[in-house]
């Protein structure tokens, strides 16, 4: 990697870093926002459908700007909206209305999605074809790092003070009520006025940085021709899978451990008892059931950003396919433990899967994008536009776990790990025909 492309990809890491660490510091304003709106849980979950929905509506279209404009203008374009999205929930707070909340939230998402789908692409056409995959993890484990910090300086910052139950709220008189809620509204303003601040002040470092123009938005293509790719097609349904599958387990972690009676057992073990006490330390009283193996979450998500590092130094020593391959055969080995054992056992290999799902993302993402040269933002639009599987798998898995239970319900769960180790068998040869 030259010294030019070596900046750049220093930045576009930063990047990777800073929106994972804004996205979920986000997630962190919700509590409040749910008092602010006082809204029922079905609202509440309204919030993942209007994230995950934006990459399904935006992707395509963000693609076709992105070959219009180049991959530094698109990352540019992202940031703004993301910023004018953070802007947008000041009025939403204020005035207390949901929907202007939702739409602001969409187009918070659509500016991810914007530039997701300028920067991924970006970060692989930075080097040799050979190590992108390696590229793309290093800045991936970034965005994890970014994740997995965030939960920590919202705490902090943002929930460090007492929030008040809608039982405690109703006991209030009238204008107590009113002005509690004034004040959690003004509360939630402030941090979104700081993440609007960030996003455009990382719009402005992009804007003033010279990147290396590595796109030519002159020649003339359209998705017709994307689509002729059949390692692309292959590789939109594997992101699919993939994303829905990460997101199914990350949401029904809690309750998958509250349904094996984990939490008394891990109050009651020894080899738990410097965990337990760190959690009953942090939030400074009891903990219930849902805090103590709401803990152990953390372990699910922070394996991702230990495997990426990992895969960064694994995709450069050996083909990226068979480490794929690999990856999802180590997590289907870990759910079907879960799924016949039970107790500690089951809990450490189903969170053993975030540490093999790491390098799957990145991996795919690269694979499925690497002999599209100029067509690689179509490419990554096609892909992108994949991650709303995280809107529709998760209610599946739930749909089966009501018919069957948790452990029955891995099954779905096993067919999408399948088919990426398909898919990273497939095409763990360059010889691999890529056209359909």
């Amino acid at each position: 990697m030259n010294t030019n492309y070596r900046s750049s990809f220093y930045l576009l890491t930063s990047l990777f870093f800073m929106w994972g660490l804004i996205t979920v510091l986000v997630d962190s304003l919700i509590p409040r926002l749910r008092e602010v709106f006082e809204l029922t849980y079905f609202q509440a979950g309204l919030v993942q459908f209007a994230f995950f929905i934006a990459y399904g509506l935006v992707s395509i279209p963000a693609g076709a700007l992105l070959h219009r404009i180049g991959y530094k203008k698109g990352i540019i374009v992202g940031l703004s909206i993301m910023g004018l999205a953070c802007l947008l929930f000041l009025p939403a707070a204020s005035m207390r209305i949901y929907g202007v909340f939702l739409l602001a939230y969409f187009i918070l998402a659509s500016g991810m999605t914007v530039l997701q789908v300028a920067a991924n692409p970006y970060v692989t056409v930075l080097g040799p074809a050979e190590t992108a995959s390696s590229r793309l993890n290093l800045s991936q484990a970034f965005n994890s790092l970014g994740t997995t910090i965030a939960p920590a300086l919202g705490a902090i910052f943002i929930l460090s003070d007492s929030i008040q139950s809608a039982d405690e709220i109703a006991l209030l008189s009238v204008s107590e009520s009113a002005n509690y809620l004034a004040g959690e509204a003004s509360a939630v303003q402030m941090p979104f006025l700081i993440l609007a601040f960030m996003l455009f002040a990382l719009a402005a470092v992009v804007l003033f940085n010279k990147l290396p123009k590595l796109l030519n938005t002159t020649s003339h293509s359209n998705y017709g021709d994307v689509l002729k790719n059949r390692k692309l097609l292959l590789g939109a349904l594997g992101i699919f899978v993939y994303v829905g599958a990460e997101v199914s387990i990350g949401s029904y972690l809690v309750n998958y451990f509250i349904d094996m009676n984990l939490a008394d057992a891990i109050r009651n073990s020894s080899s738990m008892a410097w965990i337990t006490e760190q959690i009953q330390l942090t939030a400074l009283s009891e903990v219930d059931d849902n805090g103590i193996v709401g803990s152990f979450v953390m372990f699910y998500w922070g394996g991702a950003m230990v495997g990426r590092f990992a895969g960064f130094y694994l995709t450069r020593q050996y083909q990226p396919g068979r480490i794929l391959s690999l990856f999802a055969l180590l997590a289907i080995t870990a759910i079907v433990v879960s799924m016949l054992s039970s107790g500690f056992v089951s809990l450490w290999s189903i969170l053993a899967v975030g540490l093999f799902n790491s390098i799957m993302f990145p991996t795919i993402f690269s694979i499925a994008i690497e002999d599209l040269d100029d067509l690689k933002p179509q490419g990554s639009g096609v892909l992108c536009t994949a991650i709303a599987g995280g809107a529709f798998i998760p209610p599946l898995y739930g749909f089966f776990t009501d018919a069957a239970g948790f452990k029955m319900a891995f099954i779905l769960l096993l067919i999408c790990y399948f088919y990426i180790w398909f898919y990273g068998k497939t095409f763990s040869s360059p010889a691999v025909s890529t056209t359909s």
